[in-house]
């Protein structure tokens, strides 16, 4: 089979690689679509290698159609071969093909595309952990998510709203902000033009202060909002895009009870992560199929074009997923 490899000038090839060999507890997935990750990018300048026993190609979440099973794979689950599914990787997503163990897949939503479906798994599954296993989202909460224009913001903002929080979000300009109006977020924040730090104390002084933030960003800001949260509110750090370093009034963080919680999906035990898709399936498929929620696509390339898609993250060019297409 043929996938995308990484050369030594950090240039991307689709190339030839080893057929995946099956486990017991793998199914073979025929991949039709990957989606892309800042993970990806990442992983491919070295600095994010994929967990032990995974393919060195990039790739974390695929939909595509099952061709064949392990004996242990077709004992106990419910799959079988001809099974639309997407999947959740650690790894081998820009592939023809990927082999997976059994409880890492979910059902295409009966509503979505193969491209879309590939937009699911880790966006997805990043965004339930975040918001209801860390930072235990209530209705009626009020959630910060900076970078409103990525990727995951795209799931994240939808899937609060859809489980009735509130929502501000964080953008540098106005047409990202009109951009990003299907969303629905309750406030965006056009940073060059208001400072969030005087937002979220206009908010906390109106009785809307932040319960959840899930920062991406990080940097010197970060530790200038802390004072102006609700008491108790949790603050999640998933990437520090905007530098690792900030100063924090320790004071203000015991007083206030707030919490500071790194957190990522890709660093969770193979058994977490199959519980996720399960509650991700019972608890948010159903909004997926409603409408409710639903992945926000930016563009589709085919897999040839893998070094194109990767550009359009690096620039930041994108309002929701880049989706390559695979068959």
């Amino acid at each position: 089979m043929k996938a995308i490899l990484v050369n030594d000038d950090k240039s991307l090839r689709w190339d030839n690689v080893p057929d995946p060999v099956l486990k017991s507890e793998e199914v073979l997935v025929e991949i039709h679509a990957a989606a892309l990750n800042r993970a990806d990018l990442m992983q491919r300048e070295g600095d994010y290698p994929p967990p032990p026993g995974c393919p060195e190609w990039m790739g974390l979440e695929i939909a595509g159609v099952i061709t064949d099973m392990g004996e242990e794979a077709r004992a106990k689950s419910r799959w079988k071969p001809g099974d639309r599914v997407c999947a959740l990787l650690g790894g081998g997503g820009y592939a023809q093909y990927a082999a997976v163990k059994y409880d890492m897949l979910m059902p295409v939503p009966k509503n979505c595309t193969m491209e879309e479906a590939a937009a699911i798994p880790e966006a997805f599954a990043t965004a339930y952990l975040n918001l209801f296993w860390e930072g235990r989202l209530q209705p009626g909460n009020t959630l910060l998510m900076n970078a409103g224009a990525s990727g995951l913001a795209s799931v994240i903002i939808p899937m609060a709203k859809a489980f009735d929080a509130r929502v501000i979000t964080t953008v540098l300009t106005d047409e990202i902000a009109a951009s990003i109006a299907h969303l629905h977020a309750d406030r965006v924040v056009v940073t060059p033009k208001e400072s969030i730090v005087d937002a979220l104390k206009e908010e906390l002084a109106d009785g809307h202060g932040v319960d959840v933030a899930i920062d991406c960003l990080g940097g010197e800001i970060m530790g200038q909002c802390l004072p102006y949260l609700t008491h108790g509110a949790r603050w999640i750090m998933i990437a520090a895009l905007a530098g690792r370093m900030t100063q924090i009034d320790l004071k203000n963080i015991y007083v206030r009870n707030v919490r500071i919680i790194g957190s990522t999906l890709r660093s969770r035990t193979p058994a977490v992560k199959a519980q996720i898709l399960a509650e991700l399936v019972e608890k948010v498929f159903p909004k997926i199929e409603s409408g409710a929620v639903k992945p926000t696509i930016y563009k589709v390339l085919p897999i040839t074009e893998a070094e194109a898609a990767h550009e359009i993250l690096y620039k930041g060019q994108n309002v929701g997923k880049v989706v390559l297409k695979v068959k």
